[in-house]
């Protein structure tokens, strides 16, 4: 039987692994492994970078893409946290595409009984401080002003090169033409230039 027939087994015998006792395996192996993440000052792992590291870490593998399955290992990681009372460690897991948490991310807001968030920037931004509370929670190494929030590396150049081009446009464009003014009553003239009160006409 070959690996993409077995779909979950262990690297040491072959043997079959349940779905379900794979989760639990890559839970554990998750958990420390995003502890250590988050001793790096704004360090992030991406959501296939962890798969691979907790298929390593654990001995379990599998033939299924990690976009089936790394969202449940991270509920999984989301309700550890909590029952730990640790800050949320998926917060610290990104996409490699674009740098973001994405929508899993609202599985943190909703064990901690708040409400979903929908902007996906907003979301980045509370992901961000969540990320900040890791660092200082498990002893990173932490600027003397005790660090900042930080977007991921990715996300953050994408949020800068946009902001520049609005800014860059917001320049380039011209500047509104000024009103034309009636020189002897002071009124703005109408598009035609001609004025309501006088009959003054202004040159374009």
């Amino acid at each position: 039987m070959t690996q993409q027939q077995r779909g979950y087994w262990r690297d040491s015998d072959g043997s079959p692994v349940a779905v379900s006792q794979a989760h639990i395996v890559w839970t554990r192996a998750a958990y420390p492994a995003l502890v250590e993440v988050a001793r790096r000052y704004h360090a992030v792992i991406t959501y296939a970078e962890l798969a691979e590291a907790v298929q390593q870490a654990s001995g379990v593998r599998t033939s299924i893409n990690q976009r089936h399955w790394i969202g449940k290992v991270l509920a999984l990681v989301v309700r550890e946290a909590h029952r730990r009372g640790d800050p949320p460690l998926t917060s610290l897991v990104v996409h490699a595409a674009d740098g973001m948490v994405g929508t899993g991310y609202q599985d943190v807001l909703a064990v901690a009984g708040q409400p979903p968030i929908p902007d996906e920037m907003d979301r980045e931004q509370h992901a961000a401080a969540a990320r900040l509370a890791c660092y200082r929670h498990f002893g990173a190494d932490l600027p003397a002003d005790g660090g900042i929030p930080a977007l991921a590396p990715r996300l953050k150049t994408a949020a800068t090169r946009r902001n520049t081009t609005t800014t860059t446009a917001a320049a380039a464009a011209p500047a509104p033409r000024p009103p034309a003014i009636c020189p002897t009553c002071f009124l703005e003239l109408p598009a035609t230039r001609v004025c309501d009160s006088c009959g003054a006409t202004i040159a374009p």
